[in-house]
């Protein structure tokens, strides 16, 4: 085996007249490492082709792995997610006033069933009571015509059993009495006050004229008056205002129904039946 000879060190330098650049000398030192340490030959690169590779185009999907996602604002981000984080939502003003309308009327109704409960428990109020004592009848001639002109006088007895309350009967009253669908007779109550605790029986005289009776509402009068047993039908109307110590309500209507059933058509009719309804029109 051949013995490498390397030349000393301490031999002079050797002069030339070609100086290579300074670029140069990275390549010698590759060179000199080359005789140094051999190396196995290394494949050349393949040839670079000149069009350029073209990427598909699609949809990927990146998977992230568990740890590195964020929980929470990277520090770039943290002063704007905290300013969002702070904001309040807002609200439409239409919202707003729909809110503020319930809560209004719940105040008001809650109010009200407090003055309502106020006023029950303090005054007590009670309905009045209706009903019809007697009737007398005259002007009925059912066999010579068809046209009547009856008259009525009806006696009403009407009761307050409040101890707080009075009751004003105002003008524009009317009582009412029908046969079947036909009107009789009409009139109406006198006007005056009812106080506490009171129960008052008026006369109202009930007056019709030329009242058309059909042939089949004749004879089927002339069978019931026979048999003792005419029916009869009593609409009362009134508008009243009630007093709650020095305060008056606004009127309101009372309203009194009664089917009457009297055993004959004259001065002297007895009620042989009565029923009356009771109720109210506050506005």
């Amino acid at each position: 085996m051949a013995d490498r000879v390397h030349p000393r060190d301490d031999s002079p330098p050797q002069t030339t007249e070609f100086k290579p650049p300074p670029a140069a000398a990275p390549l010698q030192e590759e060179h000199d490492q080359a005789h140094k340490y051999p190396q196995s030959p290394t494949k050349p690169d393949a040839p670079q082709s000149e069009k350029p590779v073209s990427t598909p185009r699609g949809t990927y999907v990146i998977q992230i792995p568990k740890d590195q996602v964020y929980r929470v604002p990277p520090p770039d981000n943290a002063k704007r997610y905290e300013r969002l984080s702070r904001r309040k939502p807002s609200r439409s003003p239409c919202c707003c006033c729909l809110c503020w309308l319930l809560a209004l009327l719940t105040a008001l109704f809650f109010l009200i069933g407090v003055a309502a409960a106020v006023f029950y428990f303090v005054f007590r109020p009670e309905s009045p009571d209706y009903s019809v004592e007697r009737l007398s009848i005259s002007g009925f001639n059912l066999t010579s015509s068809r046209w009547v002109s009856p008259e009525f006088d009806v006696t009403v007895r009407a009761n307050n059993p409040n101890d707080k309350i009075g009751i004003y009967y105002k003008k524009g009253s009317s009582v009412d009495v029908y046969y079947d669908s036909v009107k009789l007779a009409t009139g109406s109550l006198p006007s005056f006050y009812q106080g506490t605790n009171n129960v008052t029986v008026f006369v109202t005289p009930l007056k019709g004229s030329a009242v058309e009776l059909t042939s089949r509402d004749r004879t089927a009068m002339i069978g019931e008056a026979s048999k003792g047993r005419v029916p009869f039908k009593l609409a009362l109307r009134a508008p009243v205002k009630i007093k709650v110590g020095p305060v008056e309500t606004w009127e309101i209507t009372v309203k009194v129904d009664c089917d009457i059933t009297v055993d004959n058509l004259t001065a002297a009719a007895e009620i042989r039946s009565k029923k009356c309804d009771y109720g109210v029109d506050l506005w």
